[in-house]
């Protein structure tokens, strides 16, 4: 069975909810939110082995209304790379059997993933460590422990900068 593209009707109902919203005195700030959620939501990837730190990452950006698809390490991506896009990495660099800058370095020589903003989120904080890290393709490099509003927006804006 074909599936069925609704993104016309989608965009086309958001756009009369927008208008309408527009129209309004007082807008309710939780059906604003809402609306804002529904919009094209965005798809991060978050490779971390650390399962606390893969679930914080996780809860952060969902929280934020995005999608938010997880693997331990290496071998786990390809379980999670199917049809949908990623819009967005995150990445630790201390990964088990392939690190995250060899890792890195393979995701930006695919075709197809390579135009992917990429940060590492790493407790490697060393200046070698860093710009090993801008030399494997990262976009970002955020050390660890990070501020929750600082990883936020640097994924804000890298999602904004790349559409």
């Amino acid at each position: 069975m074909k599936k069925i593209n609704t993104t016309d009707l989608v965009k086309k109902i958001e756009k009369l909810t927008k208008e309408r919203m527009t129209q309004e005195s007082v807008v309710d700030f939780k059906a604003f939110r809402e609306m804002k959620k529904k919009e094209s939501p965005k798809t991060l990837l978050v490779i971390e082995d650390d399962e606390t730190m893969r679930n914080a990452l996780k809860r952060i950006f969902e929280q934020e209304g995005m999608t938010v698809k997880t693997a331990a390490d290496g071998t786990q991506l390809s379980s999670v790379l199917d049809d949908s896009p990623i819009d967005l990495i995150i990445m630790d660099i201390g990964l088990p059997w392939i690190n995250g800058i060899e890792l890195a370095k393979l995701l930006k020589e695919h075709d197809e993933l390579k135009q992917i903003p990429l940060i590492f989120v790493s407790g490697k904080t060393s200046d070698f460590d860093v710009k090993r890290g801008f030399e494997a393709g990262a976009d970002d490099y955020i050390k660890k422990p990070f501020d929750i509003e600082k990883i936020k927006k640097t994924v804000h804006t890298l999602l904004q900068l790349n559409k």
